[in-house]
């Protein structure tokens, strides 16, 4: 049991260690859900005075006023008997102090060193442990007196500063209120019992403590108090007789102070059947005992906490990007790899790629994580684990411009215009000129083949420009999803300019080799298509018949239909040899090269250019140094309970 507290002192240490006090911020707070035992009064209310009672030793800085200005994490821990007592400062970790008197010097000079010479408040806690055989292994958080007015020197809001920070402890669920109070006051008046009640109305986390019971006036006892029946907390009321003013003057002994203590309420008649559980030595006890088992209730939820907490930290440190390499090696090594990373993406896109979503990877991780503490602390767990996959589009939109665009396009080219009777009769008779054709209107028909599958150019056009267009919006998806260009803007626009200036290369490759594929159909016809076809004789024709009976329509009707299948046939055949070249011109070498020009351009940059490109956002620089300190944190944290855990 007595490795928890000291496991709750380790965490402590470290979040005060690496900026983690508990106040409102932007980041995750481990120290809110560490189970703590919070000192709170009044003024000259005996808070100082438990507390040198608990540990036994003359230790804390007195005066009017307010004194204690920063919350003081007290951590007790038993050592052997006779072994010699000593103190140590989270802030001085090589320095033991065997004299108590420097120590509360440097609780004053360290308060001094956060607040200035003035009478401010601070909620950066200072950490003390204490090693003595007279102690038990206990911790406590002393905090700065509630004060009703301003003294000179002080801001007006003081009094609200003072209470905003004691709420701020107290009113976490994981925190043990001591309320001190004094007994020769009304309870009702009471600060400690006052601000209690507003956090904890029930008392369940409320612990009371009664001080200067010995200067109650004559004929005056605490009874009531103490035994429940003035106010009633879930655990009984203690009282305490400290040392008085004239004691501490003549430095009377914390050891006979306890002695006379118990004598006290041995002796006084209206608290002797009370004695057994009164006094700062029972206190301490009972302190200890509590604190031990509201740890080990709380100690589940902790781990489990802690395990979200680092998956989720670990999650924005990947989304931020690692930090900047502060030589030119690796300043090109660290865009070598973020390109690398964008142009897989890029690719994965094309291909549709199936990966696993990032917030399974995230489940992944706190599955491990609660299978871990399950096995440890003995709870059952019932999982379902549900894998999420998603597919990265992109491929499947240029198969549908093959697929559907094209050939829709292709269909509604207008042969019929071309090949209208009008037309027909016009083209041939220009082809032939002055002398008519003598069995077929060869020239005739190649006019109108062209000027029919010159048409083409247009929908093969649209396609390379359709595959283009949905190419920079997968460089654009790309980058997006990229996480480490978004941490660095300029070297973001360089990627996209550089893989855009690609594309537009590869478009105009392609545009270029498709249209020759519509020119290399157009300037060689298939000669076995009009071989096969019948001619005029096999048909019954008489070539002696006049040239203007070969114009009738009947005859010319039959061209236009010889023709229209002949560039059905081009069609059908451009139809698949199109999506080729474009995939050739485009989509393989955008796979292939879509930034080796920009790796080129890249090998010849100079220092100042390389580091220009990665640019970084301060905010975002600072936001990773924090992450990571607070990831140090729970990581620590984790290894702290992993090993109090499996020693037992």
């Amino acid at each position: 049991m007595e490795n928890l507290i000291s496991l709750v002192n380790k965490i402590q240490r470290a979040c005060t260690a690496l900026g983690d006090h508990g106040e409102n911020s932007a980041l995750p707070t481990l120290w809110d859900s560490l189970p703590a035992i919070a000192v709170v009064g009044g003024q000259s209310s005996g808070k100082s005075s438990v507390l040198e009672s608990v540990v036994g030793k003359d230790f804390l800085p007195r005066g009017s006023g307010i004194v204690t200005r920063r919350p003081l994490v007290l951590q007790l821990h038993k050592i052997d008997e006779g072994s010699r007592e000593y103190a140590e400062f989270l802030h001085l970790p090589r320095k033991r102090f065997t004299d108590f008197v420097a120590v509360r010097k440097e609780i004053q000079d360290e308060t001094d060193r956060e607040t200035g010479r003035t009478k401010q408040i601070s909620t950066v806690p200072i950490h003390l442990s204490i090693y003595s055989p007279n102690v038990v292994n206990l911790t406590l958080i002393d905090l700065p007196g509630l004060t009703k007015v301003a003294v000179e020197g002080q801001p007006d809001s003081i009094v609200k500063d003072i209470e905003d920070m004691v709420r701020s402890y107290i009113e976490k669920p994981n925190c043990i209120i001591l309320a001190i109070s004094p007994a020769n006051q009304d309870l009702a008046t009471s600060d400690a019992i006052k601000i209690s009640r507003e956090v904890d109305p029930s008392g369940d986390r409320t612990i009371g403590v009664l001080t200067k019971i010995d200067l109650m006036d004559k004929g005056t006892d605490a009874v009531d108090i103490l035994e429940g029946r003035a106010y009633r907390l879930k655990f009984p009321w203690i009282g305490v007789v400290n040392r008085s003013q004239q004691d501490i003057n003549k430095n009377v002994d914390m050891i006979a102070a306890r002695r006379r203590e118990r004598d006290y309420f041995n002796s006084t008649p209206e608290y002797k059947h009370l004695a057994h559980r009164m006094g700062s030595e029972h206190l301490a006890k009972m302190l200890s005992k509590h604190l031990e088992t509201v740890i080990k209730s709380k100690i589940p939820g902790i781990q489990s906490l802690i395990n979200k907490t680092i998956a989720e930290l670990e999650a924005e440190l990947t989304r931020l990007g690692k930090p900047v390499a502060a030589d030119a090696g690796g300043k090109l090594y660290s865009i070598m790899e973020i390109c690398r990373s964008f142009d897989q993406i890029f690719k994965d896109h094309l291909d549709g790629v199936y990966v696993l979503h990032f917030r399974s990877l995230l489940g992944i991780y706190l599955l491990q994580n609660y299978l871990h503490a399950a096995f440890i602390f003995g709870f059952k767990l019932t999982l379902v684990i549900c894998p999420i996959f998603y597919r990265r589009p992109g491929g499947d939109k240029i198969y549908n411009v093959f697929d559907n665009q094209l050939p829709a396009a292709l269909k509604r080219l207008q042969f019929d215009k071309q090949l209208s009777m009008e037309n027909i009769r016009k083209l041939i008779t220009e082809a032939d000129g002055y002398q008519p054709h003598l069995i077929a209107p060869e020239q005739g028909y190649r006019r109108l083949i062209e000027s029919s599958l010159i048409t083409i150019r247009g929908p093969a056009e649209a396609a390379v420009d359709a595959v283009h267009s949905l190419l920079k919006d997968l460089v654009h998806k790309a980058i997006s999803e990229t996480l480490d260009l978004k941490q660095y803007p300029g070297l973001r626009v360089e990627v996209g300019a550089a893989a855009v200036d690609s594309l537009e290369r590869m478009r105009d490759e392609s545009k270029r080799a498709t249209l020759q594929l519509v020119d290399m159909e157009c300037g060689y016809l298939t000669v076995d298509f009009f071989r096969k076809l019948p001619q005029d004789v096999d048909k019954g024709g008489n070539p002696t018949h006049s040239i203007f009976d070969r114009y009738n329509d009947s005859y010319l009707r039959r061209i236009g239909t010889t023709i229209l299948s002949y560039v059905n046939m081009v069609c059908a055949t451009l139809r698949h040899s199109i999506p080729k070249s474009i995939v050739y011109c485009q989509v393989r070498e955008a796979k292939r090269s879509l930034l080796d020009h920009f790796f080129t351009d890249l090998g010849k940059m100079e220092t100042k250019r390389l580091s220009s490109l990665l640019n970084e956002d301060p905010a975002i620089m600072e936001r990773r140094s924090a992450l990571a300190k607070r990831l140090e944190l729970y990581r620590s944290a984790q290894a702290e309970i992993d090993a109090v855990a499996w020693s037992k």
